[in-house]
C-alpha cells in the first residue's frame, strides 16, 4: 500500500530523517514510535505530502507520490493531527463535509454520509450544529476521525490522536478505535509515543531514533528479540505502559 524508498529529511544542520526504507502493508495498523524528535511525524507528513523529503521516493498503491499527482493522491488519505485541527469557525457538520461541499456532493449524499459516520465514531448527532469549542476533546477528536474518513479514502494516517486527552476519555478512545479499524479494514500508520498504545493498535511497530529505523515487529519482536540496546533502553523506560498485553 505505501512504500518508502531511500527517503531522507534535513532542517538546516538537522538531519530529521535518514535515508528510511518502510513498507506499510494494506489493511494492517502500523505504529511509528520513539522519542521527542526522532523523526516520526516527519514520516506521516511526507507520506501526505505535507513535506517533501530531500532525497528518495513515496509510493501510493504503486504511484510515485509527485507535485502533478499530489492532490489526487491525498484524497485517498485521512489525516488526524493531536487536537483534531478543526476549525474553529465551523460548526462540527460544516467541518466534516468540508471537502465534500468542496467536490460538490449533493446535500442527500453528504447527510447519508455524515450519518453513517456518526454511528461509527458515536458522535451524537445532536451535537452536529455546535462548534469545536462547544464539545468535548473526545468529541473533537471523534469529529477530526469524521472528517478524515468522509471521502472513505483507503489510507488513515494519525499524528498522535489521542495524546491531549485524560486518561479515562483516552482508554475508552482507544478501544473504540481498535474497534474502528477492524471494522474498516483500512491501512492504517498511526504515530505515537506510548508503547503501551503502540502495542494495543499496532499489527508492526516501527520504532525510530535520531531518524532511523532501530527495529521493525510486534511489541513481543522488540521485547524478546530486540535488535540492539536502544530497543531495550526504551521498552524498559515503558514498562508501566505496557501492562495491559500482560506479563512481559
Amino acid at each position: 500500500m505505501i512504500n518508502l524508498i531511500d527517503i531522507s529529511k534535513n532542517y538546516g544542520d538537522n538531519q530529521a530523517v535518514r535515508s528510511i526504507d518502510l513498507r506499510i502493508q494494506s489493511a494492517k495498523t502500523t505504529v511509528l514510535i520513539g522519542p521527542s524528535g526522532c523523526g516520526k511525524s516527519t514520516i506521516l507528513r511526507t507520506i501526505i505530502g505535507l513535506i517533501s523529503p530531500d532525497s528518495g521516493e513515496v509510493n501510493i498503491e504503486g504511484d510515485t507520490l509527485r507535485p502533478n499527482n499530489l492532490i489526487s493522491l491525498r484524497r485517498k488519505m485521512g489525516y488526524v493531527i493531536q487536537e483534531g485541527g478543526l476549525f474553529p469557525n465551523l460548526s462540527a457538520k460544516e467541518n466534516v463535509s468540508l471537502m465534500a461541499s468542496f467536490l460538490s456532493w449533493d446535500k442527500i449524499s453528504i447527510q447519508k454520509r455524515i450519518d453513517e459516520l456518526c454511528d461509527l465514531t458515536k458522535f451524537p448527532k445532536d451535537a452536529l450544529q455546535r462548534y469545536p469549542i462547544q464539545i468535548s476533546g473526545g468529541q473533537r477528536q471523534r469529529l477530526s476521525l469524521m472528517r478524515a474518513l468522509m471521502l472513505n479514502p483507503n489510507i488513515l494516517l494519525l499524528d498522535e490522536p489521542l495524546g491531549a486527552l485524560d486518561p479515562l476519555i483516552r482508554s475508552e478512545l482507544q478501544q473504540d478505535l481498535k474497534d474502528i479499524f477492524s471494522t474498516l479494514g483500512k491501512t492504517v500508520v498511526m504515530v505515537t509515543h506510548d508503547m503501551g498504545e503502540a502495542a494495543f493498535f499496532a499489527d508492526k511497530i516501527v520504532l525510530i531514533k535520531d531518524g532511523q529505523i532501530m527495529q521493525e515487529g510486534n511489541i513481543y519482536d522488540l521485547i524478546k528479540t530486540p535488535s540492539n540496546p536502544f530497543v531495550t533502553t526504551f521498552i524498559n523506560a515503558q514498562r508501566n505502559h505496557l501492562e495491559k498485553i500482560g506479563d512481559i
